[in-house]
């Protein structure tokens, strides 16, 4: 029995000689760095997170690529979006639904990826026992679809916070509580976005954007003149400041402010 394990060790000899000298490839990106408690804080740091989309995301089968400098190639996610569509537009409200963190990137999947998105049944609501109505679905996301995004770092993941992921993001998902309001303002020309803070109407606004400005109207007239359609609309009531603002289509083409008296009559426009 001795001769026989002898034998069996001597012949396994030239076998652990030939495994010693296969040393393992050396990783040329090194060694991993992000340990489990990274990993953990990441993942509930960023899952179920909701965001505000600041640009047009489109629905891709592919993550879209974004580099953690904060640029990305519009004009292929333009030519994306051409071919499968939006998946959420500026000022929708979107939530990740899958984090998949690999080496060198963090892939987010948004409102369940290219097949997710709103269904037919969100939005929709049931009646129950006490007469009440509630809704079949409690998503708060208002996108029309889903798709993913990778956050590319062109280098192994090393520690990192969700809050500095967060603003990586921010050129095109802002995980701030803001609302849609808000997120559609930042997207205009300064002088407008100046006239909303104002509480003012100017010449070259939309309707949209004069409801932001200074509400709904106390009054509205349409006409029709020199073959255009006009839409008056009037602000204030007498005694005091009445706003007079003027639409072309969806366009504002005259705003004048004047003081009416007790007696409604309209004094000279205020010169300024």
């Amino acid at each position: 029995m001795r001769a026989i394990a002898a034998i069996t060790v001597l012949s396994a000899l030239p076998l652990l000689s030939m495994a010693a000298d296969k040393k393992p490839a050396p990783d040329k990106d090194g060694p991993e760095k992000l340990s489990w408690e990274d990993r953990v804080e990441l993942t509930r740091g960023l899952m179920a997170e909701y965001g505000t989309v600041k640009v047009l995301l489109p629905r891709s089968r592919k993550a879209l690529e974004f580099n953690s400098d904060g640029t990305y190639d519009k004009k292929q996610w333009s030519e994306t979006a051409k071919e499968s569509g939006p998946a959420a537009r500026s000022g929708d409200l979107v939530q990740v639904t899958k984090i998949t963190l690999e080496r060198d990137r963090i892939v987010f999947e948004i409102n369940g990826g290219f097949k997710g998105g709103r269904k037919w049944y969100q939005g929709v609501q049931v009646g129950v026992n006490n007469g009440q109505s509630v809704p079949i679905s409690n998503s708060d996301s208002n996108a029309p679809g889903g798709t993913s995004l990778a956050l590319l770092f062109h280098k192994p993941l090393e520690p990192i916070k969700a809050t500095e992921v967060k603003k990586m993001l921010a050129p095109v998902l802002d995980f701030e509580k803001h609302t849609v309001t808000e997120v559609y303002s930042e997207s205009l020309p300064p002088e407008v976005q100046q006239a909303i803070k104002e509480k003012r109407a100017r010449e070259g606004m939309n309707h949209e954007q004069v409801v932001m400005a200074m509400g709904r109207p106390d009054l509205h007239s349409r006409e029709t003149k020199d073959g255009m359609e006009l839409e008056d609309w009037v602000f204030g009531h007498a005694p005091g400041k009445i706003t007079f603002v003027t639409f072309n289509g969806d366009k504002v083409i005259k705003v004048k402010e004047a003081y009416a008296g007790l007696g409604t009559q309209v004094a000279d426009p205020v010169v300024k």
